[in-house]
């Protein structure tokens, strides 16, 4: 299949990869020209601008951060909907609000072209390897023809539905029960060290009992070990999807109260310093607010 990807940062290095490795046609683009180079280098072609990128392309995949950039890409100048043949598709891979979404499938629509929302579940280290989760949403069609690359990306596909705002609500849903996770492990962590239990005691407890979930495995392990260097999902990106997750909730009217005390303790990493470290670093934000160094 003839496919462009676009967002060729930590979690789009591997799924490009994946996508090359079985035997795609593949033209890669980022605004950082630099990040291509790898891909380049194994036989993908790098593409200039989006309008080079999407030049003939059957499908093209987006991982990006920000609804802002997908909506450049997407939407402005020389973007998809201009580029983009009649009966192409975009397969969106990034995490997007619900209104961004709904945008975008209206100006493919517009346009001839079909918008797949398929956002994944993982971390960069899971995206190399092909062990992906992906939730997908869009017409029965298009996902189809989507298949094969999906399985290359992924250990496995969740098909929400017809509507790709679907897709979209299942993950930042997904997202926002793991936020209340951490936050509760992190304040678990802080009850138990003021009555000086050594954390890993706590976590050897939670991970061989009701939590033995990778979950709890991964970011509680990483509060016991204070890893917040080794950044898998920094602060700053859980942010952006618990703005989105509240917006979300906003549209369709749901009360989120656990939610709002995940995005509240995101905001005062960020205020102490923490924005670019691992969001496990929660576990330092809650023993703070509790006066443990």
């Amino acid at each position: 299949m003839k496919v462009g990807f676009a967002g060729l940062g930590r979690m789009g290095q591997g799924m490009a990869r994946r996508l090359l490795d079985a035997g795609h046609d593949l033209s890669v683009y980022d605004v950082v020209a630099a990040a291509a180079e790898p891909l380049a280098a194994a036989g993908a072609r790098a593409a200039a601008t989006v309008a080079e990128l999407a030049a003939g392309r059957d499908v093209v995949v987006t991982m990006l951060v920000e609804d802002a950039h997908v909506r450049d890409v997407a939407l402005g100048p020389g973007g998809l909907c201009e580029s983009l043949g009649r009966g192409a598709i975009h397969l969106t891979m990034g995490t997007h609000g619900v209104a961004t979404v709904r945008e975008l499938e209206a100006r493919h629509r517009e346009a001839g072209q079909t918008l797949v929302a398929a956002p994944v579940l993982g971390r960069p280290d899971l995206a190399a390897t092909g062990q992906l989760g992906i939730v997908v949403g869009g017409p029965e069609e298009a996902v189809t023809r989507c298949g094969a690359l999906l399985e290359a990306m992924g250990r496995r596909t969740f098909v929400a539905g017809p509507k790709p705002e679907s897709a979209t609500a299942i993950k930042l849903a997904n997202n926002a029960v793991l936020g209340c996770a951490m936050v509760a492990m992190a304040e678990g962590f802080s009850l138990v060290r003021k009555y000086d239990v050594e954390p890993q005691v706590f976590q050897d407890v939670m991970t061989e009992g009701l939590f033995a979930a990778p979950a709890y495995k991964v970011y509680g392990q990483k509060m016991v070990d204070e890893s917040f260097d080794e950044v898998g999902s920094p602060i700053f990106v859980g942010l952006k999807d618990a703005k989105l997750i509240a917006a979300a909730a906003a549209i369709a009217h749901v009360p989120m109260p656990s939610h709002n005390v995940y995005l509240d303790r995101l905001l005062g990493a960020v205020a102490h310093g923490d924005g670019d470290r691992d969001q496990a670093v929660l576990g330092r934000e809650q023993a703070r607010a509790c006066g443990i160094d």
